[in-house]
């Protein structure tokens, strides 16, 4: 599979998952815009190491809740570029707050980092894509989340329950464009995010055990899908989500 030719834009591109995103997108050969909104320092890595590879990249600091820095990461493809073909709509954030303790300045954080910037990501994109006139693929980062209930962090499962509906209602509305929506729904993936757990050797502990595979997943696992998604493989998959969670939706303690 190869991607030589396609542009992609990957929102939260600099760690966790969407670094290992680009790298991968990188690796068959797509020009990637990297949006980023702190460690510039991570960011200048990046982009050095993927210039070491051939690739073409370009790095543009953004912050993702506002839709006129969701209009220059695409509108940076395009003049940069010459086009784009792929938006991965990656960059998420978590308050691990209930429903009884979350506060407005929490709750609209989380929205619109997580699904705002998900639902003007694919506006933008689809918009640019249209024009092109040879359709697209867009992917959401969701997580088991968008389905099963997560106590005490009732903000980021409402976020990604939203991801969820934007991935099939934008992906029937827009098959007659061959702009194909589909979301990437991980379980316990070991990146920033899961720092605390990761750290904590009870805490792990307790994660594996309730996952049947036993383990987190790391994060080029779930880059591999985003690649897939990305290629001509994936010609048949929209308005649905892809879980790789390693069977942690449907383990059970037993009766």
């Amino acid at each position: 599979m190869t991607l030589h030719g396609k542009v992609a834009v990957v929102t939260g591109g600099n760690s966790g998952i969407g670094k290992a995103v680009v790298l991968a997108l990188a690796e068959l050969g797509a020009s990637i815009v990297i949006d980023y909104i702190s460690d510039e320092k991570a960011e200048v890595q990046l982009e050095a190491q993927l210039r070491g590879l051939g690739d073409r990249v370009i790095g543009v600091k953004a912050d993702v809740s506002k839709v006129d820095d969701l209009r220059t990461l695409v509108d940076t493809a395009v003049t940069t570029f010459g086009r784009l073909d792929i938006m991965v709509n990656n960059a998420g954030v978590e308050t691990r707050t209930s429903v009884l303790d979350t506060t407005e300045e929490q709750y609209a954080k989380v929205m619109d980092i997580n699904l705002k910037s998900a639902f003007f990501g694919t506006q933008l994109a689809a918009t640019k894509m249209i024009a092109q006139g040879d359709g697209g693929r867009i992917i959401n980062m969701t997580s088991v989340h968008e389905d099963w209930p997560m106590p005490g962090n009732t903000a980021y499962c409402l976020s990604k329950g939203g991801m969820r509906m934007l991935t099939r209602t934008a992906g029937v509305e827009l098959a007659p464009h061959n702009i194909l929506v589909v979301g990437v729904g991980p379980g316990a993936v070991d990146t920033p995010i899961n720092k605390a757990t990761v750290a904590d050797p009870d805490a792990l502990r307790t994660l594996d055990a309730a996952i049947p595979m036993g383990r987190l997943a790391e994060p080029e696992e779930i880059a591999s899908i985003v690649a897939f998604l990305a290629g001509d493989g994936a010609s048949y998959l929209t308005a649905t989500t892809i879980i790789a969670d390693g069977g942690l939706m449907q383990s059970s303690p037993g009766l």
